[in-house]
């Protein structure tokens, strides 16, 4: 083990995932403030919502640690959820960094490294579960814990100046399905050793009990399943492995045959049989071969339980896919929980495939068809038994979670607590932990394939557009600076009425903007951008007057 110089420090410093549920990218740094040398752990995403239109996917913003890229050690991947690994692709050109991972999470990360060229010549270095990873002051031991998806691992990282648990996401499942129970037994030799913090999992701190066994959710679904009539279509994270196998075992039970519907549910299958796992079901069944089974022996598996607009159900509920059609007399079964955010495009969803007669089916009514992945209280305090950790640090959880777990760790009669924000960095070690500095920690939004900056124009001027409005403005003068053509007024997401069309206020803009026009110089006619800020101003004041709306407004000045 490395020395233990005057100068050194162990921080920890989360750029995503802290004050919010998703995008997880934490570091941890050993050494001298000048001198720091850091370890990745997990580099995930999170989701577009209503309030970023276009976008889908959002990355956590490298700024800090890009600038200190030679120093990275390794990045290391606790399990294969795309808030822990989504990132990958799309910034390791800017960290270029080792990667490590378990087999499963290896074989889909190679997935995503291919379908971008800048990366595909990252080398990812495939560790066995229960390995370790030795990576300059840092000692990682792979801990198996159980979650909803195959390999999911803490890691007790060991340094000079004490050794950290990192949870990643858990929970403690006697009965999990997929994969090996808690190895409640090497927690508790690492908190006989000593463990100097635990960087813990936040997300169900107010619950109350336990998350649940997966085994209870494949018995539930069983026999729901084979009280059903007609075509069954199951929606379920796709991400979510050990509830697939429960759903296909609940399904050929019940005597229907499985079938794989939406790229993801794919994907997923051929990860986990690229471990072995799958390998005592019956083979799926394609879109085309589903078609000619009797409705009573078909099984969809979908993706889409979020109401996803691209996704399979979606299409479903729509009418609008090429093989799987659902209506009156088949179910639909909504295995999954409701994502904050995501409450009205999961009800429209709900209604639409209602609206053909499917009946739904969801854990609001059959509680048992759904379990959370990760701990509840009696969890949490179960795992702060087994580690007995000096410090806990709250992670993975929005501000409220990030506090209350804060809080519960105290009851706990755990030493001392600090719960950071992205961006905070926390020394651990030597002295009290604490808030020592503060970096910068963003978003970066991939925008059509581009990467642009949280607050980039393109964004901020389309939601403009979407709550304003859009107008185009457009005039064609001559040589000396007098109107050939127009001006013409376009517009775009505004609204009119019989009293006053849509035709009618456009041509009042229209001589609002000549009337503008009228009262330049002539020499601020010669050039284009006075005449589109005088355009545009007066096409402005006229918006606020009769919609009080100040749309965007493009003016666009042609010269013959």
């Amino acid at each position: 083990m490395t020395k233990v110089k005057p100068t050194d420090e162990l921080v920890f410093l989360p750029l995503g995932g802290s004050n919010e549920i998703g995008m997880n990218f934490n570091l941890y740094g050993y050494g001298p403030p000048h001198a720091r040398k850091w370890i990745v752990v997990d580099l995930g995403v999170t989701f577009g919502d209503q309030t970023t239109p276009g976008v889908e996917i959002i990355l956590p913003d490298p700024e800090f640690i890009e600038a200190h890229a030679k120093d990275i050690l390794g990045i290391v991947l606790t399990h294969a959820h795309e808030d822990h690994i989504g990132a990958v692709a799309w910034l390791w050109p800017r960290l270029r960094a080792p990667l490590y991972a378990t087999p499963f999470t290896a074989f889909l990360l190679r997935e995503k490294l291919r379908e971008n060229e800048d990366s595909a010549d990252a080398e990812i270095t495939e560790v066995p579960l229960g390995g370790t990873i030795k990576l300059g002051p840092f000692e990682i031991d792979l801990i198996t814990l159980t979650h909803s998806i195959p390999e999911p691992n803490g890691l007790a990282i060991r340094t000079p100046l004490g050794t950290i648990l990192h949870t990643g996401d858990w929970k403690i499942d006697p009965d999990p399905v997929l994969g090996s129970v808690t190895d409640e037994g090497a927690i508790r030799r690492l908190g006989d050793e000593g463990v100097l913090a635990m960087v813990c999992d936040s997300t169900n701190v107010f619950v109350d009990g336990e998350a649940g066994s997966e085994a209870d959710v494949r018995d539930a679904m069983a026999k729901l399943i084979s009280g059903l009539t007609g075509k069954v279509a199951v929606a379920c994270f796709a991400s979510n492995v050990a509830r697939m196998d429960s759903i296909i075992r609940a399904g050929e039970a019940a005597g229907r045959r499985v079938c794989l519907v939406g790229r993801s549910m794919h994907r997923m299958a051929a990860a986990a049989k690229s471990v072995g796992l799958f390998s005592d079901i019956k083979e799926f069944l394609t879109d085309g071969e589903a078609r000619h089974f009797p409705d009573d022996k078909i099984l969809y598996l979908c993706t889409g339980s979020q109401g996803e607009p691209r996704a399979a159900l979606s299409r479903i509920a729509d009418g609008t896919h090429q093989h799987v059609k659902l209506g009156a007399g088949d179910a639909c079964v909504f295995s999954s929980r409701v994502i904050p955010g995501n409450e009205v495009p999961i009800r429209n969803l709900q209604n639409r495939l209602a609206d053909r007669g499917v009946r739904l089916y969801t854990e609001r009514d059959h509680p048992g068809i759904h379990v959370s992945g990760h701990p509840c209280r009696d969890e949490l305090a179960r795992m702060y038994a087994w580690a007995r950790p000096e410090i806990a640090v709250p992670t993975h959880g929005e501000r409220r979670h990030l506090l209350e777990h804060a809080a519960f760790a105290k009851d706990l009669q755990v030493k001392q607590t600090v719960a950071p924000r992205n961006g905070d960095m926390v020394r651990l070690a030597p002295g009290r932990a604490e808030i020592i500095d503060e970096v910068p920690a963003g978003r970066i939004y991939v925008d059509a394939g581009f990467l642009t900056p949280e607050n980039g124009d393109a964004l901020r001027e389309r939601r403009h557009a979407a709550y304003n409005g859009v107008l185009a403005v457009s005039v064609v003068l001559d040589g000396r600076g007098k109107i050939v053509s127009g001006p013409r007024v376009k517009a775009l997401g505004l609204p009119a009425d019989e009293d006053y069309s849509m035709d009618e206020v456009l041509d009042d803009l229209a001589e609002d903007a000549e009337t503008a026009f009228g009262k330049l110089k002539g020499d601020q006619r010669e050039i284009d951008s006075e005449v589109e800020m005088a355009l545009s101003r007066a096409v402005k004041k006229a918006s606020q007057r009769i919609w009080g709306k100040r749309p965007v407004v493009e003016t666009t000045v042609l010269r013959v």
